[in-house]
This record gives structure tokens, sequence and C-alpha cells, in this order.
């Protein structure tokens, strides 16, 4: 790659996204900087970055499935995951969608840029706080927990929107589709998670990475 690498931040707190800014702006050229995943989506084709630093619980759409949506439009970008869980199948998750790096938001100042030269560099970079001394190789080989139903990619993207607690009209305007087509997903997740309830639904979204807690 010539010159410096070209980086778009997506993060909901402006806060980390200004401090990010300041911490890479030396070595890397920051061509944008967005605040949850449905802007990431309108951003990212336009800008063509190199590297993707995306946090995975975003509002309105999650990280990991921004980056599933993103990546046939994007095939070279590289996608670097920040998170505040320690949940190991969400890094397993990340790194099998083709993430180059998986960090926490709590070792991220000191291991950021090295994540993103690895990136570049065609290697991948877990943190050590998620590894717990595992070598990567082994720890990438380690079995998924499975999902408690089969849930497709439209299901996940209603199921985020309804665990922030927006309602069924809401969740329509966002996707562009109707309020009917979001009942049907609604009830069709219910049925293939086994709950019952809405409560259950956000306990699931959270258990799975879609939502913060």
């Amino acid at each position: 790659m010539n010159g410096r690498p070209r980086v778009l931040l997506a993060d909901d707190h402006t806060l980390l996204l200004e401090a990010f800014k300041r911490m890479l702006s030396a070595e890397c050229e920051i061509v944008g900087a967005v605040s949850n995943g449905r802007s990431l989506l309108d951003a990212a084709p336009k800008l063509k970055p190199d590297v993707i630093v995306l946090d995975i619980a975003m509002p309105k759409l999650n990280g990991i499935d921004a980056c599933r949506l993103l990546q046939p439009k994007l095939p070279d970008a590289k996608w670097v995951f920040l998170t505040v869980s320690e949940d190991t199948d969400l890094a397993l998750e990340a790194m099998r969608l083709g993430a180059s790096a998986f960090l926490l938001k709590s070792s991220a100042a000191s291991e950021l840029f090295t994540a993103i030269q690895k990136a570049i560099q065609g290697e991948c970079y877990i943190t050590p706080l998620i590894t717990k001394g595992m070598p990567a190789g082994t720890f990438l080989n380690q079995p998924a927990r499975p999902h408690a139903g089969k849930v497709t990619d439209r299901q996940r993207e209603v199921l985020q929107l309804l665990a922030e607690g927006r309602t069924m009209k809401e969740v329509a305007d966002v996707l562009h589709i109707t309020s009917r087509t979001v009942a049907f997903h609604k009830y069709a997740i219910m049925k293939q998670l086994g709950v019952k309830t809405g409560a259950e639904l956000v306990q699931y979204a959270v258990k799975h990475g879609l939502v913060g807690t």
C-alpha cells in the first residue's frame, strides 16, 4: 500500500471517536466517522477505506451484521472490531466472518494501531485479553456456541431494532419495509427461538451481541 492507510471509524460514543481520530491521525488518513451501523452502510461504499474500525454494539445495526452486509461491496477492506464484551463467541464470529482484528475498548489505546498495521499486512490480531494466552491459531479453531435458532440476516436486523425499544413502525421506517412485514418477522423469530415475550427477545439479542448491555 502506498501512503497512509485510509481509515473509517464507526462508534456511537462521540468521545471515543474523537480519541481514535487523535490517536491515529499521525499515521493514518481518517476518511470519515459514523455513529451507527446504518450510517456505516451508506458511508463505506462511498469512502472506500482500507480499514474500517468499528464497534460491535452500534445502534440501528450492529457491527457484525454491518460487516456481513458490506463485505461483498468492499472485498479488500480490513475490519478491526472493538467491543466492551469479553465474550469469546463474539470474537470467534467476527474473525470467522473475515475480520482482521478484535480488540476490547479497554485495550484499544495501546493496541489499535498495532492491529491496523497487522491488518494492512494481511495478518490477524486478537487482543490477549480475549485469548488469555492461547495462541491465535488455536483460539480460532475453537467451536462457536450454536445459536438457539436459525435467524436470517433480515430477522437479525428486525430483532436488534426491536431490542433497542423501537416500535414496529419505527423499525419499518429504518428498514424501508411495512409494519406488517416487521410483525411477520417478529413472530417468526419468537417461534424459531421458542420465546414468548419481548423481554426474552431482548435477552437473546444482548446474549448474541446484537445490542449493547
